[in-house]
C-alpha cells in the first residue's frame, strides 16, 4: 500500500493543519542552535503556500504536562520561521479556540500560522477525541511532516486524522520511502550496524532486525557482552552478563533466518577512559584483566569494509565504540566514512538514525553522503523494532 502524500491533495484556498516537530535544542538566549528539523520542514510549508494553502503549524516543545509554562512558549521561533521561510509567521496565542480562529483569520495568503505549545493542552498527550476535534476544527486538511512524533498516538499526531483527510508532508513521505527501501523492500544483501552501550535498550530492535536482515554487525559495549557470551575475557569492559541468555536466543533466531552476526576480531582497549589515553590494538582474546575494551581494532574495521563491498543496503544505528572521545572513535569514523564512499559511488544505499548515529555519522563527516539519515529518535528505533507507528498508519490507503 502506499501512502498518501501532498501530490493527492487539492490545497486551493484551503487551511492546512501542518504537525511539525519544532522541539528544537536552544541555548540560554533561546536561540536554535540547530535548525535542522525547521529546515526540513521548509519544503512542505513552500509546497501548500504554493499550492494556495495556509498552513497552520502544530507543535509541542519541550514537556509542559498539560500547563501553560512561559518558558516553553512557542513564540520565539516565529523570526526564525520567518527566515528560513521568507514570509510572515502570525502567531497564535493557543493552539485551539478563538485566539487559533483569530491568528488563521488574520492570515494574508501567503503567509505562515504558529500555534502555541499543543502541550499546553492536557488532552494532547491523552490523544482526547475533543482536543482532537478542536485542532480539526480550525482546518480542512491534515499534513502530519514530524516522523520523530509519529510513534506518539497524540491528538496533533494521530487523533486529529479522525476528522481531517490526511497526507504526508515532504519529509514524512522521504523518511518513510527510505525506511521502506532500507527494510521492506531492499536490495540484497542488507547489512545492519547496531552499536550502543547496551543490549537491554535495543533488545527489540536485534530480535526484529536478524530475521529481516543477511548481517548484523555488533558495535560498542553491545558487543562486549556478544563476546563474553562466546566465552572471550573482556577484562574490565562494559558489559551485560545477565544478557548473556537472551544474547543465545538472538544468536539462535539469527541461525534459523540465515542471518550472519558479526563481532569484533580485534579491539582498541585501555586502563583509563579518557581522551588520548594510552591504549593497545589486539585481538579480542588478548584484552589484559585491567583494561576495558573502547573501540573495535583497525584489523575489524577492514573486515567490515569488506562486508560493505559486499552489501547493496547498509542500515546504520549506533556508534562502534566510544565515538565521543578519541581515540576510541576511530573506528566509527572509518566504517561510517567506507560507507559513505560507497554510496557516492553508487554502489550502496545507507540509511541511518537515532541520535548518537546522527551524531556520530557528523562526527565522521559521513552523515551528508548517506542516502538518508534520520533525525528521529523513538521513532526510528520503533520502526526498527517492526512496530506499526500510529503517525504513519493514518496515512496509507485503505
Amino acid at each position: 500500500m502506499d501512502i498518501r502524500t501532498l501530490h493527492d491533495a487539492d490545497m486551493t484556498h484551503k487551511v492546512v493543519m501542518t504537525r511539525l516537530d519544532l522541539n528544537v535544542p536552544v541555548n540560554d538566549k533561546r536561540e536554535v542552535t540547530d535548525t535542522t528539523r525547521i529546515t526540513r520542514s521548509v519544503p512542505t510549508l513552500r509546497h501548500i503556500l504554493d499550492a494556495g494553502g495556509k498552513p497552520v503549524i502544530m507543535s509541542h516543545f519541550g514537556r509542559p504536562k498539560g500547563k501553560m509554562v512561559a518558558g516553553m512558549s512557542m513564540r520565539f521561533l516565529t523570526q526564525t520561521l520567518e527566515r528560513h521561510l521568507n514570509t510572515r509567521v502570525q502567531f497564535a496565542d493557543d493552539s485551539i479556540g478563538g485566539a487559533a480562529q483569530r491568528a488563521i483569520a488574520a492570515a494574508q495568503p501567503g503567509e505562515v500560522v504558529l500555534l502555541e505549545n499543543t502541550r499546553f493542552h492536557p488532552g494532547e498527550e491523552k490523544n482526547d477525541p475533543d482536543y482532537a476535534r478542536q485542532l480539526a476544527d480550525l482546518g480542512d486538511i491534515f499534513v502530519p511532516d514530524a516522523f520523530s512524533c509519529a510513534h506518539r498516538a497524540h491528538a496533533s499526531t494521530e487523533g486529529i486524522a479522525a476528522y481531517l483527510p490526511s497526507y504526508a508532508g515532504v519529509a514524512m513521505a522521504t523518511e518513510i520511502q527510505a525506511l521502506q527501501a532500507a527494510l521492506a523492500t531492499p536490495k540484497r544483501p542488507v547489512l545492519a550496524v547496531v552499536g550502543g552501550a547496551k543490549i537491554s535498550t535495543k533488545l527489540p530492535v536485534l530480535r526484529h532486525l536478524v530475521t529481516k536482515v543477511d548481517g548484523l554487525i555488533i558495535g560498542g559495549g553491545m558487543a562486549n557482552t556478544f563476546l563474553l557470551q562466546r566465552g572471550v575475557q573482556i577484562g574490565n569492559s562494559l558489559a551485560e552478563p545477565d544478557m548473556i541468555g537472551l544474547v543465545e536466543q538472538i544468536q539462535d533466531a539469527a541461525i534459523q533466518s540465515g542471518c550472519r552476526i558479526i563481532l569484533p576480531i580485534d579491539v582498541r582497549c585501555a586502563r583509563a577512559f579518557q581522551a588520548g589515553a594510552d591504549y593497545r590494538d589486539v585481538s579480542v582474546d588478548a584484552v589484559a584483566g585491567d583494561e576495558m575494551i573502547l573501540d573495535a581494532g583497525p584489523k575489524t574495521v577492514a573486515l567490515l569494509e569488506q562486508e560493505f563491498d559486499q552489501a547493496a543496503t547498509v542500515l546504520w544505528n549506533g556508534p562502534l565504540g566510544a565515538f565521543e572521545i578519541p581515540p576510541f572513535d576511530h573506528a566509527t569514523k572509518a566504517a561510517a566514512q567506507y560507507v559513505a564512499k560507497r554510496t557516492n559511488e553508487k554502489k550502496l544505499t545507507s540509511v541511518a538514525g537515532g541520535g548518537d548515529t546522527v551524531a556520530a555519522l557528523a562526527v565522521a563527516d559521513a552523515d551528508e553522503a548517506f542516502s538518508y539519515v534520520s533525525t528521529a529518535g523513538g521513532a526510528f528505533l520503533e520502526w526498527l523494532e517492526g512496530k506499526t507507528l500510529p503517525g504513519v498508519a493514518i496515512l496509507y490507503q485503505s
